[in-house]
């Protein structure tokens, strides 16, 4: 393994010596002497001496579905600054307008709609970029582009920023208008600033994506293909402060199951005041500091299937305090999950650039470890003591090298962690990236202190043609990450590598976009050198304009332990398989449609109390479909059915089923009423430890959001179950029963409103 990686170092070093740059494509933006607006465009065209003024961008190039042909459609975008904000107007000429798929919809609800983008790079560090989109009619979308594979790798949606926006349908296409404020951005103190700005279209009905300048396949990376951008002077966010106050009252009657003398209702009212603040100074240093936060989750995340699962799901972080500049304590391995942080009274990040050097910090505490515990607890009404530190250095074109510390204390035992970490780019195809990781660990009851350690190597060559993927991750049996998410190949006491490589063909006969084919290969080993895990998957993939095929064939091999699973006595073999096919489509303006169907044999790892794990026969189907009737209202709709039965006599073991339906109306771009419901039952025959449940559940929200920050919400819940309480000897006991009772109900209303000077 020495060897291996002394291969790549070196070179990773020769390939950062000898790299050198394709000449990038550069413009020069105007400042302006007023605020342009759609008016001066009518007619889709430049009708006045401020339009005029601006400088014009042209020239689309496809990345798909044709990489590297002119763009089916054209599109003219004006740019334009002042001493506040940046201002682009897309101007998106279509021969067929009446094709143009546009729904009025709540803010970053747009999949499905033509839109039209602007991504910026303000370092011109070719790594992190700000990507504000919009629909033809102004509807909004924003993100945080990172460079790399890390959980926060691609775009980052949690990021939101206060912009502003508008779009008009015309005869010959739509225009868009977006102006985004200096005090949204944050860029060098400097007197003259060098950017990178990539623009952007995306056409639905076409699968389309035309950018400019050109962004190819062929070449690993996204902000090293964009164009520089010059011409802005003497501009700053300014030394601004942001304050976010909040209110946030609740009615709950929701069923305490571990009350004492048995399950009972309660009814209780919360209200609760609290204050987030941000303190912008020096242009790119940032200082957020929350009390008593708000980390009520008025979003409800997406249902996912946790039964007959192994390993933890990964849900993904919403809340405000954490979003800004949350890229920076990314990295390869994920130190850094910030909803193990779960009910902090109060905390500060601080996060900035100054040059080629990066850096992050977080103090904040979670009282949520000695909240529900029993009297004599040691850890009753402790509070979990968290730091976090981050710092990072540039070199060369898109690598990076930097370190990450995190200390949680809890009582009188810890959790310390300690990581390297590098990204380097190789060349326009290879990219490798390395993290070297440390952790000292004591339990909070006393006890001897433990010392793990992780390895974590990945090498990737992108193309148009020729994809791969190969990741070496060594964890030693101590090695614990209390804030971090270890997945199946990071947990403890594990060493394996996965490898994917694939193929991607363009055909220009038969109207086939691509074609392509994957094979995934996969194994884990213990510490000691046990095979504990090993899969092979083979998939072969469709696509056309609006409908995607997929196939794929898996082969399991999973090995149990005595440490693995109770009751097992002695390593333990099992073999399984199985295959899915996937369907996708979005022909129809109004419908966009995606399904799959799994069958073969899966490992049930909820066998009846007293059993061990078998392999059984399984079906699992998924669907998500969404409707717009009408261009206001937008059906999503998410169905998940996994059925297990035995192998020989074909009994059922268990069967989950989730039905979820999501029904938002758009009265304006500001008021919206959302309706959720979702059904989950659990059907356990004799041979599963599960039990049958049911659940039902009822969510109203009315919205009125100005923008991320200042909004009014509120807001209903109601969910039911199947059981019933009864007396048994003096103690109420909670049995099930086969209908639905109401166990909780609450009614809430939130307001936030940003102040900003």
């Amino acid at each position: 393994m020495l060897k291996i990686l002394l291969c790549v170092v070196s070179t990773a070093v020769l390939s950062l010596l000898c790299h050198s740059l394709i000449a990038a494509e550069s413009m020069t933006i105007p400042r302006i002497s007023a605020e342009p607006t759609l008016a001066d465009f009518a007619g889709m065209e430049p009708n006045s001496a401020l339009a005029l003024s601006m400088s014009k961008v042209e020239g689309f190039i496809q990345r798909q579905p044709d990489d590297g042909e002119p763009a089916s459609q054209h599109t003219e975008v004006y740019l334009g600054y002042d001493q506040e904000r940046i201002y682009a107007i897309f101007l998106a000429f279509d021969t067929q307008p009446n094709l143009i798929r546009a729904n009025l919809s709540s803010r970053e609800n747009i999949d499905g709609d033509d839109r039209v983008g602007l991504t910026i790079d303000t370092f011109n560090d070719q790594r992190t970029a700000l990507s504000f989109h919009s629909t033809p009619l102004g509807i909004q979308w924003d993100a945080r582009w990172t460079e790399g594979n890390s959980f926060r790798g691609g775009f980052d949606t949690t990021f939101e920023a206060v912009w502003d926006s508008e779009g008009e349908l015309t005869e010959q296409g739509y225009m868009v208008r977006m102006a985004v404020p200096m005090r949204s951005l944050r860029f060098p103190d400097t007197g003259e600033q060098l950017w990178r700005i990539q623009l952007g279209r995306n056409i639905p009905r076409l699968s389309e994506f035309s950018y400019w300048p050109a962004y190819s396949l062929d070449i690993e990376g996204r902000l090293n293909q964009t164009a520089l951008l010059t011409g802005i002077q003497d501009v700053s966010p300014g030394n601004n402060s942001q304050f976010i106050p909040f209110l946030f009252a609740r009615d709950v009657d929701a069923l305490d199951r571990n009350a004492a003398g048995g399950p009972r209702f309660d009814t209780s009212t919360e209200q609760d005041v609290g204050l987030d603040a941000k303190f912008v100074f020096n242009d790119s240093m940032v200082l957020d500091l929350t009390l008593n936060p708000d980390f009520s989750q008025v979003e409800s995340d997406q249902p996912q299937v946790t039964v007959n699962e192994r390993f933890e799901v990964q849900f993904p972080e919403r809340r405000p305090f954490f979003v800004e500049n949350a890229d920076f304590f990314a990295t390869t391995s994920t130190l850094v999950f910030t909803r193990r942080i779960v009910d902090p009274e109060g905390g500060l990040r601080f996060t900035g650039r100054s040059g080629n050097y990066g850096f992050g910090a977080i103090l904040i505490n979670d009282e949520a470890p000695g909240l529900n515990r029993a009297a004599g607890d040691p850890l009753r009404g402790e509070k979990a003591n968290i730091g976090i530190l981050r710092g990072f250095r540039d070199i060369s074109d898109q690598s990076r090298v930097g370190f990450l510390i995190s200390d949680r204390e809890l009582g009188d035992g810890y959790n310390r962690v300690a990581s390297v970490d590098g990204r380097f780019k190789l060349n326009d195809n290879w990219i490798t990236e390395m993290q070297f990781t440390g952790t000292e660990s004591e339990p909070h009851a006393g006890g001897e202190s433990t010392r793990g350690y992780q390895r974590n190597i990945q090498v990737n060559r992108v193309g148009r043609t020729l994809n791969t993927h190969s990741h070496f991750v060594d964890t030693s049996t101590d090695f614990r990450t209390e804030l971090g998410f270890q997945r199946r190949d990071s947990r403890s006491d594990t060493t394996g590598i996965h490898n994917r490589v694939g193929l991607t063909f363009y055909p220009e006969a038969f109207n086939i976009n691509s074609w392509s084919t994957t094979v995934m290969d996969f194994y884990l080993n213990d510490t000691k050198g046990t095979r504990i895990y090993h899969s092979l998957a083979p998939q072969f993939n469709l696509n056309f304009d609006t409908t995607g095929f997929g196939f794929q064939y898996s082969d399991f091999t999973e090995i149990l332990r005595p440490q693995d699973f109770p009751g097992v006595v002695s390593t333990t073999r099992y073999d399984y398989d199985n295959w899915r096919v996937s369907f996708s489509d979005s022909t129809l303006e109004s419908i966009e449609f995606r399904a799959s169907y799994l069958s073969g044999n899966t490992l049930n790892l909820v066998p009846a109390i007293g059993s061990l794990p078998t392999v059984e026969d399984t079906t699992r189907v998924t669907a998500d479909l969404i409707w717009r009737p009408i261009d206001r209202l937008r059906i999503a709709n998410t169905y998940f059915y996994t059925e297990v039965e035995t192998k020989n006599g074909g009994s059922k073991v268990f069967s989950n089923e989730i039905l979820r339906s999501n029904w938002n109306y758009q009265f304006t771009r500001e008021l919206s009423l959302r309706f959720i419901a979702q059904y989950e039952e659990t059907e356990a025959g004799p041979l599963t430890r599960l039990e049958s449940e049911k659940n039902l559940n009822f969510d109203l929200l009315l919205r009125y959001v100005i923008n991320p920050w200042s909004a009014f919400y509120v807001g209903y819940n109601s969910n039911q179950s199947n059981f019933e309480i009864v007396e048994m000897e003096g103690e109420r006991e909670l049995i099930v029963i086969n209908d639905l009772r109401q166990d909780g109900d609450q009614f809430f209303v939130k307001i936030s409103y940003l102040f900003q000077r």
